[in-house]
This record gives structure tokens, C-alpha cells and sequence, in this order.
């Protein structure tokens, strides 16, 4: 694992909690697992899909019912991250707040590590 013992790697917050337990539903889905993959503009983009299974090789973060599970790859890029979930006129979605990007391209989607 990556990070500091003790800490979790991400924290979410009440908001992003409700619309995770919302997604899930009565699925048979546990979560969300996170992840970046390369791609878009800035170099890197964050990855979101539905898990059926916690995997023993992510760091798994729960929060008021939400589970998010951050794949092993994306640990070191993803640590003290903020997922939030807002609202807006135009748009609705999932929000990080990533301490570890230096750019991110100008429409939000893909982002930029430092030495990447």
C-alpha cells in the first residue's frame, strides 16, 4: 500500500457519499473503484466504474455507506485527494480535488502529474 499508515488515501465528502449510496442502489454493486489511465490532453485521465468485488490489492475508503475503492496503479496519484459531487445549472457530477495535479486541461476531463 501507498501513503502513510493510518491515513486514508482519499476522503469523501457527505455529498459525494449520498450519490455513491444512491448509485449502488440494491445492486449486488459494492462500489466505486477508482483509477487514472492515460489519455486526454493534460496526459491523464480519472477512471470511475461499478465493482461487483473488493479487490485485495485496493485501498478500500468508506464513508457515511459509500465504499470507493482506489486501484493499486492510481494510490501514489490519487493521495490526498477530496472526491466531492456538486451540482450546478449546467452540469452534475463527481469533483476531485487532487493536490498532486500541476495542469489540467481546459475542459476538466483529463489532468497532469508532476514528471508525467
Amino acid at each position: 500500500m501507498f501513503g502513510i499508515p493510518g491515513k486514508q488515501a482519499v476522503s469523501i465528502t457527505d455529498r459525494a457519499a449520498s450519490q455513491i449510496v444512491k448509485l449502488m442502489g440494491d445492486g449486488d454493486k459494492k462500489g466505486l473503484r477508482v483509477g487514472v489511465k492515460k489519455g486526454g490532453c493534460a496526459g491523464m485521465e480519472y477512471t470511475m466504474e461499478y465493482v461487483d468485488a473488493v479487490d485485495p490489492n485496493d485501498e478500500l475508503v468508506e464513508h457515511n455507506g459509500a465504499k470507493v475503492m482506489i486501484a493499486p496503479m492510481a494510490q501514489m496519484f490519487l493521495f490526498g485527494t477530496e472526491i466531492d459531487y456538486e451540482v450546478s445549472l449546467l452540469e452534475s457530477g463527481f469533483k476531485f480535488n487532487n493536490p498532486n495535479v500541476t495542469e489540467a486541461c481546459g475542459c476538466g476531463e483529463s489532468i497532469k502529474f508532476e514528471g508525467m
